[in-house]
């Protein structure tokens, strides 16, 4: 739809489409399959929905402000951390999601790999990154009943893994280390929403309902991620913790690849164009769809150079940098005045770092209260908040 001023706007279908398939992936599956080879089945639910809603609950809240302002999501940081504050969150942005579009891909090529195909894993790694640049360059708009015919089709093929994977009912046939703790599932469980935090907005700016499409938006995405993190414990139930292997003994041949394919896709597609959205938000002459094609082939390459190695670090670093800006954001933006200047800037920066840091120092600590990702938060939140009240007592 197009309102007055002949710009794009998105319905609610669409956003919540949007945020489903976001959710869709190798990557949550797996997280799912982390925790629950991890720790008993009886212990994993409260601290892993308790993580999605904290997580879901920020999503919203950040997606609305660039819903509000018309802006995509680096462009919406402006006001809070400066123009130059803007340009370094958007530059950390581009390089960590050129690191997660590899991820996604090398989670995604393993699994298909894993089918016996007989495609090497380089060879699935450029299919996949060239199915995602023929769909950033098509574009959102272009491409929209197409999304939603797709994610259709993976919906029903992921119910059929769903209803397959549960007639084995044989959990526990793994052995459990009881290695992690409720603070430790719960800080799996809200890295995902975390990591698509400096997204959101990139989608929300054009909702032709604001405040709906956010939160449509949000809880899209939470049920699907707990649906995904489901499916994993499912996988560990029938006592295997490869995805792969999971679908061959639920006798999903065909069906098994293409969701593989679409899910690594569908979720590629919005992070790799989120790139190219944040590029321009450096530089504003960038055309992002291009970028978002260079972005394609450069996360291919990561892929098959092995960041899978580094897989939980670059999830560490993830929850360390935009955890901690956002909740700047949040307080900057809800709570503060649009009077920002400098000393409001340099001030939110320094609350950013501290959170930073609290991550970085907590991080390494087994079963900390609360997690590092909303210890890290809660800091750089309270910190944020004093100098608001500061600046109205007195003038700065």
């Amino acid at each position: 739809m197009k309102d007055s001023k002949n710009i794009y706007r998105t319905g609610l279908f669409t956003n919540a489409i949007i945020w489903f398939g976001v959710a869709i992936s190798v990557s949550e599956i797996e997280a799912g399959v982390q925790i629950a080879s991890a720790a008993p089945i009886n212990s994993i639910w409260v601290p892993l929905i308790l993580g999605h809603v904290v997580g879901g609950i920020m999503l919203f809240l950040v997606g609305l402000i660039g819903a509000r302002l018309r802006v995509n999501a680096m462009e919406s940081i402006k006001s809070t951390f400066g123009n130059i504050g803007s340009k370094f969150f958007a530059s950390l942005n581009v390089l960590q999601l050129i690191a997660w579009v590899a991820v996604l891909n090398a989670q995604g090529a393993l699994a298909l790999l894993g089918l016996n195909l007989g495609i090497p894993f380089p060879a699935i790694c450029f299919i996949l990154a060239i199915l995602v640049a023929i769909w950033v360059f098509i574009g959102l708009q272009r491409s929209s009943k197409i999304t939603s015919v797709v994610m259709i089709v993976l919906t029903v093929l992921l119910i059929l893994l769903s209803f397959k994977l549960l007639g084995f009912n044989a959990y526990n046939t793994l052995p459990v280390k009881n290695s992690l703790t409720f603070w430790n599932i719960f800080e799996i469980s809200i890295a995902m929403p975390i990591s698509w935090l400096p997204v959101i907005s990139d989608y929300t700016k054009d909702a032709q309902k604001p405040v709906k499409a956010t939160a449509v938006s949000a809880i899209a995405y939470t049920i699907a991620s707990l649906w995904m993190y489901f499916i994993g414990v499912e996988v560990v139930g029938i006592g295997t913790t490869s995805i792969s292997q999971a679908i061959l003994i639920a006798g999903l041949g065909i069906p098994g690849v293409i969701i593989m394919v679409l899910s690594t896709v569908t979720t590629n597609f919005l992070a790799t164009n989120s790139a190219g959205e944040s590029a321009k938000a450096i530089f504003n002459s960038l055309d992002p769809k291009v970028t978002g094609v260079i972005v394609s082939i450069l996360s291919a390459l990561l892929a098959i150079s092995g960041i899978m190695d580094h897989y939980i670090n670059f999830l560490y670093l993830i929850s360390s940098v935009f955890g901690p800006m956002a909740a700047v954001l949040l307080v900057s933006f809800y709570f503060g005045n649009d009077n920002n200047n400098v000393k409001d800037w340099y001030w939110n920066v320094f609350s950013w770092f501290v959170g930073f840091i609290v991550y970085q120092l907590t991080v390494s600590l087994d079963s900390i209260f609360l997690g590092p990702t909303l210890l890290a938060i809660i800091s750089s939140a309270i910190l944020t908040y004093i100098w608001i009240i500061l600046k109205k007592r007195i003038d700065v």
